[in-house]
């Protein structure tokens, strides 16, 4: 580790295994294309549809990593030569995750000759058949885990496809469309395409590969690491969509400064209250603007889709906390009125607030049937267990996928009763009773002498952080000198804080913390050190992760 570094930089970077082969972020140290399985095959076909100036449709996905991918591909295809192409993406409600059939029709109704999956297609076996059948050519690029049987496509690009060789199995499904880019444009380079020269400035799109990257929450690995690194440094530099500075005008967000926890609080949900209340085109188009007039509306459309989210996520999230009632191991809720957009976000609050595996309920369009969206803890593997549910009880789950984190499910409304007890059994088998422990994992504390704006600044610039390479957090003991509700609802609290060691005092802010709010007294806080900046000045702020009487 580099003597010069930071001392608490240093700690930290230990702390999570780094080596000083982990540091470098340039796009020079990118593992290779090659590596992955089918990216050959897809590469030739797209270069043989842009040579043949093909119709190329994406069939996108309505969360903010399919909205990334689904620009990705228009944007990476224009420049590389595709003369026409256009994309689809499925409405939730009606028809669901993923190339559906119907959404394979309206591709083809498009005047599809290729179609080509992002962040989806890896379990769509009718969606391909369907396409497949209207002789259309179709690239499936997923990152999601694969059912037990190919599909029937002319190319798959997957890191986690059997056969797949790729060292880095967490791509988001932006950073696997990136990658088939990069491919394509090689191929088409080898082929004279660019006339001796190298093409395309393909780094142009890392703006929008780090967005999908860290809102979809993979797991940040050196290589993930690199393509987000590099997208904020464009970000911050000003060399980006004008969609992507409207959205983060309207998130309050300063691009100069901008974190992954910016694109992860700010960005992300906004173009994911597209996808789970209206339609996730108002997003991708928001990407896809190529001035500020034509991104400002739509991002504003983004922003109020986001504010009524909020408002609905908020009132069921009361709901599932009056109706979960004594914890089992795995927890099973549903309302009657609840939206199925935003369920997913329920389920995720609701396994905070109990530290359970959690799955919440909608009712679906489909009469008589319910969609599900859960949350696990770590140690559970939730689409695992739904797969040992579906085992024990064929026909009681009528569709379900996922990963380890999180899952989507399908089920008759009459069998939900079944399903609670035959989920709460399954996660029942599988868990260790220290694994419903919540556990804050910090990185110790620090001293009064790094207690500072230069430590906070210093961890800002030395992200990415995120899943897998934990944002550093710390804890100490304060003494509280005031403590005051904020907020339009009063959720939030701001503290000054007193540290043990020599009294110097510090601001602090806890997020959703009014019910652990503590007056007075000595209290024991896990904390992230960050950089608050107003009117051009720059002062240490600590968000609390947790707070309790020392």
């Amino acid at each position: 580790m580099p003597e010069q570094l930071h001392p608490v930089l240093r700690r930290v970077y230990a702390a999570r295994g780094f080596g000083q082969g982990d540091l470098g972020l340039e796009l020079s140290q990118l593992l290779a294309p090659g590596g992955l399985l089918g990216i050959d095959a897809a590469a030739a076909r797209l270069a043989q549809a842009i040579r043949d100036r093909e119709r190329i449709v994406i069939a996108g996905d309505y969360d903010a990593d399919g909205a990334t991918a689904t620009s990705v591909a228009v944007l990476g295809l224009r420049a590389l030569g595709a003369a026409d192409v256009q994309y689809v993406v499925p409405d939730r409600f009606r028809m669901g995750y993923g190339l559906s059939p119907a959404l394979a029709d309206e591709a083809i109704a498009l005047g599809a000759q290729v179609l080509v999956t992002v962040d989806n297609g890896i379990s769509s076996h009718a969606g391909v058949e369907r396409a497949r059948r209207a002789g259309v050519s179709v690239i499936v690029t997923d990152h999601h885990l694969p059912g037990a049987a190919a599909v029937p496509a002319d190319a798959i690009v997957n890191p986690n496809q059997p056969g797949c060789a790729f060292a880095s199995k967490h791509l988001a499904g932006v950073g696997v469309m990136f990658y088939v880019l990069l491919a394509l444009r090689a191929r088409l380079r080898d082929e004279g395409a660019f006339g001796g020269g190298n093409g395309p400035n393909l780094a142009e799109l890392l703006d929008l590969v780090a967005i999908g990257t860290v809102a979809d929450v993979v797991r940040l690995d050196h290589n993930n690491r690199i393509l987000v690194e590099q997208g904020l440094r464009r970000i911050r530099a000003g060399r980006t969509r004008p969609g992507v500075m409207a959205l983060l005008r309207a998130a309050g967000r300063l691009p100069a400064h901008l974190t992954a926890a910016d694109i992860g609080f700010g960005i992300g949900p906004r173009l994911n209250a597209a996808g789970r209340l209206d339609d996730m085109r108002v997003g991708i188009e928001c990407l896809l603007a190529d001035s500020a007039a034509a991104a400002e509306p739509r991002a504003q459309s983004l922003e109020r889709f986001n504010r009524d989210r909020r408002e609905i996520q908020e009132q069921m999230h009361f709901d599932a906390l009056e109706l979960v009632g004594a914890a089992g191991v795995g927890l099973t809720v549903f309302h009657p009125d609840w939206h199925e957009g935003v369920v997913g976000l329920v389920a995720s609050r609701l396994k905070e607030a109990r530290h359970r595996p959690v799955v919440a309920f909608a009712r679906a369009q489909a009469a008589g049937e319910l969609k599900g969206s859960g949350r696990s803890i770590p140690g559970v593997h939730l689409r695992d267990v739904l797969a040992a549910v579906d085992a024990r009880q064929p026909g009681l789950i009528l569709r379900f996928g996922g990963h380890a984190m999180a899952a989507g499910l399908s089920l008759a409304e009459a069998d939900l009763a079944a399903f609670e007890r035959a989920f709460d059994a399954a996660c029942a088998s599988v868990v260790e009773p220290d694994q419903l422990q919540r556990v804050i994992e910090t990185d110790g504390p620090l001293a009064a002498e790094e207690l500072t704006l230069d430590t906070a600044l210093t961890l800002e610039r030395a992200g990415p952080w995120g899943q897998g390479c934990p944002e550093p957090a710390f804890d100490n003991d304060f003494s509280v000198i005031d403590a005051r509700p904020v907020g339009s609802d009063g959720r939030h609290v701001r503290y000054r804080l007193a540290t043990a060691d020599d009294g110097a005092v510090v601001e602090a802010i806890h997020f959703d913390g009014a019910q652990s709010l503590c007056a007075g007294g000595q209290v024991r806080v896990a904390y992230v050190p960050t950089v608050n900046r107003y009117r051009g000045l720059e002062a240490l702020n600590l968000r609390v992760i947790h707070l309790e009487p020392a």
